[in-house]
């Protein structure tokens, strides 16, 4: 599938008209119609605005993956966050406790030594 089908597609999957789309994008609509039907393809920044306005992977946009939309958290790890048990989840949570402590003593030491 083209990009343009995939505009085109995506558009009408949200139910929005050429016009509606091209003024969001601050756009004509010519253009956009020119984008869906191949005859021109959209430079990066509109591309990134079609991705976001679709809400959709913009390297699914371009055909390069067939994910729709990539999940919100990148912690792809271990299945992901859908996947993490309460258990785990609250073990990562004491982890990142744990860490911002030491963070916090390793900040007030080196206070510290610069005062000295």
């Amino acid at each position: 599938m083209s990009l343009g089908s995939r505009l085109k597609k995506e558009r009408e999957i949200k139910g929005w008209s050429q016009i509606y789309v091209a003024e969001k994008l601050g756009i004509t609509n010519t253009v956009l119609s020119n984008y869906e039907r191949d005859y021109r393809d959209p430079d990066t920044t509109t591309l990134a605005k079609l991705a976001d306005l679709y809400d959709v992977d913009a390297d699914y946009l371009l055909g390069r993956s067939s994910t729709r939309k990539k999940t919100e958290n990148s912690l792809s790890f271990f299945d992901g966050p859908d996947k993490y048990t309460p258990d785990e989840i609250a073990e990562m949570e004491a982890a990142l406790e744990r860490y911002r402590e030491m963070k916090r003593r390793a900040a007030e030491e080196a206070k510290k030594d610069i005062k000295k």
